[in-house]
């Protein structure tokens, strides 16, 4: 990965294997915005972001190098090497013939605080639904950036509110479990960067004991939030693709078995 700076502008070449659709709106994370242009905008970490492709370079617009540096890199994970691991998860047929049809799946680097709030909303809910109420959170509780963009609201800020202003904001039964979450976190109740370093295991134990937190919310925040990347989500969809592996996972999986879920999930979606 090589970037440089043009004008107010990132330039950056050298990244392999990133779909911009299938990595912003695949359902992973909730705040990017299609633009007609192509190109996508949204706000992560404090940051407003546009971003779109032209032919082999992303141009990252109106974006400090210093944020570059110390923010979208990581959560792009420019580093990373996906086209090593899409080669060695191609071991599999079923897998080899999706990441040929659907490559560019990246898994983003998003905040603990906002990946957990976003599942706990996602729960019994569709992706519009979701980026609305989420939309409806920020615009009411987040920093306004200016030009209509908003901040995700703090923990602190959130453990201020009461059930019903969350209901307020059309979450639902998810109102009770939004409220306590907050203040358990605003209150070190909750240490989510304690949890971000233990294993894998210890994670999700931890994670299963907050009130609203059952197995799929769980591992989707470990995947998007913690930076656990053999996180397995299961679904209504991936239920069926387990169907395909009736001995369990392959063994070309490990370690990345989360990468594996996104373009199998996709597959699912388009397919079953």
């Amino acid at each position: 990965m090589h970037s440089k700076t043009v004008g107010n502008d990132i330039e950056v070449t050298g990244v392999e294997c990133l779909d911009l659709d299938l990595t912003l709106d695949c359902g992973q994370a909730f705040r990017w915005k299609r633009n007609d242009d192509g190109s996508y905008s949204g706000v992560a970490g404090g940051y407003f972001l546009n971003i779109h492709r032209e032919g082999n370079k992303f141009i990252f617009k109106n974006t400090t190098k210093d944020s570059f540096d110390n923010f979208w890199v990581n959560y792009f994970d420019l580093n990373k090497d996906y086209k090593k691991i899409c080669e060695t998860l191609k071991q599999d047929k079923l897998l080899c013939s999706t990441i040929d049809e659907y490559y560019g799946i990246r898994i983003l680097n998003q905040e603990p605080w906002e990946a957990l709030c976003s599942f706990v909303i996602s729960q019994q809910n569709n992706i519009k639904r979701i980026k609305l109420i989420i939309e409806r959170l920020c615009s009411t509780y987040g920093e306004d950036l200016g030009g209509g963009s908003y901040t995700f609201p703090s923990a602190e800020r959130l453990a201020r509110l009461t059930v019903e202003d969350f209901e307020s904001l059309g979450t639902g039964y998810r109102a009770k479990y939004l409220e306590r979450l907050a203040k358990d976190v605003a209150s070190g109740k909750i240490d989510l960067q304690k949890i971000k370093s233990l294993d894998l295991e210890d994670a999700r134990r931890e994670l299963l004991k907050i009130y609203g937190v059952g197995i799929k919310v769980a591992n989707c925040a470990l995947l998007f939030g913690f930076g656990f990347y053999s996180a397995f989500p299961v679904d209504v969809w991936m239920k069926r693709v387990m169907e395909y592996y009736p001995d369990g996972l392959p063994e070309c999986f490990k370690g990345v078995e989360g990468i594996a879920q996104q373009y199998l999930f996709h597959w699912a979606r388009n397919n079953l």
